[in-house]
């Protein structure tokens, strides 16, 4: 599989602390159509509870992507809330932060990484990411 670095100028880090929260909130809520209207308090509740990967301009130290990941570090992940801001789209940072969480993954052992996406298909499949081979055995309760 292909190591995608960041392009020059952007850095990545996995340091909560970090994260611009206000800013992954607004975009998330405000521009996202799979979190459209979600609350500030249930967007902090799911960073607390999640693996975070923040994208930063080097210069400026300004967070210009995020993604989250569920999982129990052991056997299953969900990878979501993937989000590049306008301004910094274009520059292959949404393919770049995608390898990284594969790449940070890998070394857990995990038996699968999932996603959804409605519209972003080709930037995860670059990355190793494909249909389910056998959709009918997944089952779903709540949105779908």
């Amino acid at each position: 599989m292909t190591n995608y670095a960041l392009p020059a100028g952007y850095t990545l880090s996995t340091d909560p602390a970090r994260l611009d929260r206000a800013a992954v909130h607004r975009w998330l809520s405000e521009e996202a159509y799979w979190a459209l209207g979600r609350p500030r308090a249930k967007q902090d509740t799911a960073i607390d509870a999640s693996l975070n990967f923040g994208v930063y301009e080097e210069g400026s130290g300004e967070q210009v992507g995020y993604a989250r990941v569920v999982t129990d570090r052991a056997t299953f992940a969900w990878l979501c809330d993937v989000f590049i801001a306008g301004p910094a789209r274009g520059r292959g940072l949404g393919t770049a932060l995608t390898a990284a969480v594969r790449d940070e993954l890998a070394g857990m052992g995990l038996r699968r990484l999932m996603l959804a996406t409605r519209d972003a298909h080709e930037v995860y499949a670059k990355v190793g990411f494909a249909p389910m081979a056998v959709p009918e055995k997944w089952m779903i309760l709540g949105e779908q």
